[in-house]
């Protein structure tokens, strides 16, 4: 191993990491407000990176069915729901997100989609497929327990892995897929030349770590998903709708995934369940803040990130036990300073 090859896996490792971090970031995002360990955070990395893939290729996306499912079941909720109180305020909103968004995307597809549509437009219509599904799988699988505990919740998570990766197989198929860069050329940097799409994807990451800091800092629904992190009962107190910070912070976790899964299709392959390995890492970056602390998860990340790249090095066929058992040492590390804090009511 000499410099230049060190320099080549460092870029690997960096922008794998800053993947990581993004999906980190998410993970603990969900936990601090929900309480819910969010293993299926990985899937939207898979659905936002296939649901592009097809559009580029000129095929409709399984994400324009599945979406039309998923909001019908989430509307029979809430009707049966408003049926059973009486209360029926709310019930045309919610039509309009779960059966009209839907409805009005599944009209548009055909429009859109072809094999000569702008990389930005499939983009952004990948992203209005898959980022509504956060919410619904909200509303439908944990929003009835949002009070049970944090076993019963990972528990359900597991579960709805696996589900999501069933219906991955079903509506995408087995084949692995992967997308054009965003940005075409190498950069000149030493005795290396590193690719454009690494700076994209780096300056995308900083961008969008920003974008949410100042979101959590500056709005108020920001500053009332800080507050439900803080003490749920004590943001319910305050009329904070924890209803409201789950759904919303779903919709952040499944933005953040889609367009995670989107960055980083360019240069890895695709496939229904690739989601899985890349969510587990971004988990183990979580774990090194103790899904607590965004820096340290972020740095966790870059970490994670640079030793795989040279474990598949060194030992490309152990690559995933190495950065797997980083959370053995981590854990036990975290658990020397851990004090026992009862679940709220």
């Amino acid at each position: 191993m000499d410099t230049t090859i060190i320099l080549i896996l460092l870029q690997d490792g960096v922008m794998n990491g800053a993947i990581y971090a993004l999906l980190g970031l998410a993970l603990v995002l969900v936990f601090l407000v929900t309480r819910i360990i969010f293993i299926p955070q990985g899937e939207f990395v898979a659905f936002g990176a296939l649901t592009l893939a097809f559009m580029v290729d000129g095929q409709t996306p399984g994400t324009v069915a599945m979406l039309l499912i998923l909001g019908a079941l989430v509307f029979l909720s809430e009707l049966i729901a408003a049926g059973r109180t009486r209360q029926w305020q709310g019930l045309g909103r919610t039509a309009v997100w779960t059966l009209g968004l839907p409805l009005a995307l599944y009209a548009l597809a055909p429009y859109v989609v072809a094999k000569d549509t702008p990389l930005w437009l499939n983009v952004l219509f990948s992203l209005a497929l898959v980022v509504p599904m956060g919410p619904m799988l909200y509303r439908l699988v944990y929003q009835p327990v949002a009070e049970a505990s944090v076993l019963v919740l990972l528990i359900i998570s597991v579960a709805l892995h696996f589900a999501m990766t069933g219906l991955a197989l079903a509506f995408f198929g087995a084949e692995g897929w992967r997308t054009p860069p965003f940005v075409e050329g190498q950069v000149d940097m030493g005795p290396v030349s590193w690719s454009a799409q690494t700076f994209f994807v780096l300056g995308t990451c900083v961008v969008l770590i920003t974008a949410l800091w100042l979101f959590f800092g500056r709005t108020l629904h920001g500053k009332a998903l800080r507050a439900t992190a803080v003490n749920r009962r004590g943001a319910r107190l305050m009329g904070i709708s924890t209803n409201m910070s789950g759904s919303l912070t779903f919709t952040l976790a499944a933005a953040i995934g889609a367009l995670s899964g989107m960055l980083i299709a360019p240069v890895t392959t695709i496939y229904y369940d690739t989601g899985f390995l890349i969510g587990l890492k971004g988990f183990v970056a979580g774990i090194f803040g103790g899904l607590l602390s965004y820096p340290i998860a972020a740095i966790g990340a870059m970490g994670v990130g640079v030793l795989e790249s040279f474990s598949s090095f060194w030992a490309s066929a152990w690559k995933e036990v190495i950065v797997f058992t980083l959370i053995i040492p981590v854990l036990l590390w975290r658990s020397f300073g851990s004090k026992h804090i009862d679940d709220e009511a």
